[in-house]
């Protein structure tokens, strides 16, 4: 079992797409695996750079699959982008989202005004995460606010995301439309970027020595895991192969077929 080979272990920080499903489809028998994380005392947050689902969305799909879990349990890109704007703006500034309808409720909900394309012109903030209505328009739009002097923040830059008929475009490929239209690299806030691992840090309660962060991305998942300076532990569940996984440096802490193997292996 996990904590057999690690002791030290008390919380895993679960990464979401291509572990615990690919699209609408579970990898692997979900409540026999939470039943052996339960089973193991240790406690569970997510942390998915997709930005596209609400909190209360994510609760739903988990709870389709059989696994119940708390509001604060969740964090994705989406909400450390919120914090993030808290921290370091004003409330009550205009930001132009390029997104779905969920992160503009998201920023709106964390007070910031979020700017339709009609009022485009008076943004303070561009922020872009995976939009699958992303048109000429909203690139032309986000591009003009960013060289007029906005702040150009993305969610993440995962450039694929899987599902059971492959790999398809992901919000890096949004946020490259725009950088490229605006001559300009955006502030990352997602993995592998460790503000993300933070709060996770702070809602698990323990030091990163005492948590593994758990993903199928090694340039965001196991990338942001090192650098926030916990254990690592890659699955193949999701984008990456067994070729990509042995010649990635430093390895991992571990790696498995998928969360299944992690687990009880």
């Amino acid at each position: 079992m996990l904590t057999d080979r690690f002791p030290e272990l008390k919380g895993l920080i679960l990464d979401m797409d291509g572990v615990l499903w690919k699209d609408s489809k579970p990898i692997g028998d979900l409540p026999y695996i939470f039943k052996g994380i339960s089973d193991l005392g240790l406690k569970v947050v997510f942390a998915t750079n997709n930005a596209t689902k609400s909190i209360d969305e994510y609760q739903q799909k988990l709870a389709s699959f059989g696994v119940q879990v708390e509001p604060e349990q969740i964090i994705t890109s989406a909400i450390a982008a919120a914090k993030y704007l808290q921290q370091h703006y004003p409330s009550g500034i205009w930001v132009y989202v390029v997104g779905s309808a969920s992160l503009k409720d998201t920023i709106h909900q964390h007070g910031f005004q979020v700017c339709d394309d009609a009022e485009r012109n008076s943004a303070q903030i561009v922020l872009v995460a995976m939009d699958t209505s992303l048109t000429y328009e909203k690139i032309r739009n986000a591009a003009t606010q960013i060289r007029q002097g906005a702040d150009f923040i993305a969610t993440n830059m995962d450039a694929t995301f899987p599902t059971p008929q492959g790999l398809l475009p992901g919000a890096g490929a949004c946020v490259a439309a725009i950088a490229t239209a605006a001559e300009k690299q955006p502030l990352l806030i997602g993995k592998p970027q460790t503000l993300m691992y933070e709060l996770a840090f702070q809602t698990l309660g323990f030091a990163p020595h005492e948590v593994m962060a758990i993903g199928d991305r090694l340039e965001t998942d196991i990338a942001g895991a090192q650098k926030a300076g916990c254990l690592a532990g890659l699955v193949l569940s999701g984008v990456t192969d067994v070729t990509k996984a042995h010649h990635w440096q430093p390895q991992p802490d571990l790696i498995a077929r998928d969360l299944t193997e992690l687990i009880y292996a």
